[in-house]
């Protein structure tokens, strides 16, 4: 079988898709190539700066690339809202952005960083655009986790991680809660008969900003996925006319095994409720008919 690559998409002319963190890391590979061919792509940056850069990079690439940026900081919930707030349409929501292994801080909302921003920041944002989603056909949401999600666990009981903070298994913990949502939107949009799939993803151990590792970085490079490779899995699931709803896709467009707890229906539903309550963002429109 001749390998998947970015030249089997479809013409994405008429759509409009939204890519989180598309600065940097698989983000910018990711809007290169929905641009390139044919979406009207709003991508995202915590800092207009950034945001001009990579919009600037893509038009290099793709002469009359109809990309543009804006600003979205997903640890501030009143920023995702502002955000939300302006757009007029979106087919595909790729929820890429992330942050790893960073020491314990909190967002501007009391949330800890890691879980408020790749989660709780993701989820709002899903649910304020779901209206617009289900305004278009066959719209996707993509959400970025990760193989780490395995060594994630949910307390609760601490949310803040106050008892006890390790970097990776915070980390683990937010891949674990973007893993839940994405499984959860999509048995929630099922339920609702929603034209909606939700699709969740793993890059593979890529060489992006989220790689911390002082001096080793430059050897450890020789042992990680380009950006551009790291990007297949979410190209793949946005837009490929054979994937199905609630898949997990890896490298090599492998479909991966959600661990236990990611696959709990029960656990999910606790944190959808949990993360109802702490963003304050309903999905009425997903209520089942």
């Amino acid at each position: 079988m001749t390998p998947w690559t970015p030249a089997d998409m479809p013409a994405l002319d008429g759509r409009t898709a939204i890519v989180t963190g598309a600065n940097s890391g698989i983000g910018l590979p990711t809007v290169l190539e929905l641009a390139r061919h044919g979406a009207r792509v709003i991508a995202t940056a915590r800092s207009e700066a950034k945001g001009e850069e990579a919009v600037a990079a893509v038009r290099r690439a793709v002469p009359g690339a109809r990309v543009e940026r804006a600003l979205l900081d997903l640890a501030d919930l009143a920023s995702v809202r502002a955000f939300a707030e302006g757009v007029d349409e979106v087919d595909l929501l790729i929820n890429n952005a992330g942050v790893g292994m960073t020491p314990r801080s909190l967002t501007k909302d009391g949330f800890e960083l890691q879980f408020g921003t790749n989660h709780l920041g993701h989820f709002a944002l899903t649910g304020l655009l779901l209206p617009k989603l289900l305004a278009r056909p066959g719209t996707r949401v993509v959400t970025v986790s990760s193989d780490a999600h395995t060594r994630g666990r949910l307390d609760f009981d601490d949310l803040t991680l106050e008892r006890g903070y390790g970097r990776m298994s915070a980390y683990g913990r937010s891949k674990l809660a973007n893993l839940l949502f994405a499984l959860e939107l999509q048995r929630r949009a099922e339920r609702a008969q929603a034209d909606l799939k939700s699709v969740a993803t793993h890059p593979g151990a890529t060489a992006t900003n989220i790689v911390k590792v002082g001096p080793l970085k430059p050897l450890l490079g020789l042992f990680l996925l380009s950006p551009e490779t790291g990007a297949l899995p979410s190209l793949y699931a946005a837009t490929s006319p054979d994937i199905r709803g609630g898949e997990f896709v890896g490298p090599k467009l492998r479909l991966l095994t959600p661990s236990a707890d990611a696959a709990s229906e029960e656990l999910a539903a606790r944190l959808w409720d949990v993360s109802t309550e702490l963003t304050g963002v309903r999905f009425d429109r997903l209520a089942a008919r």
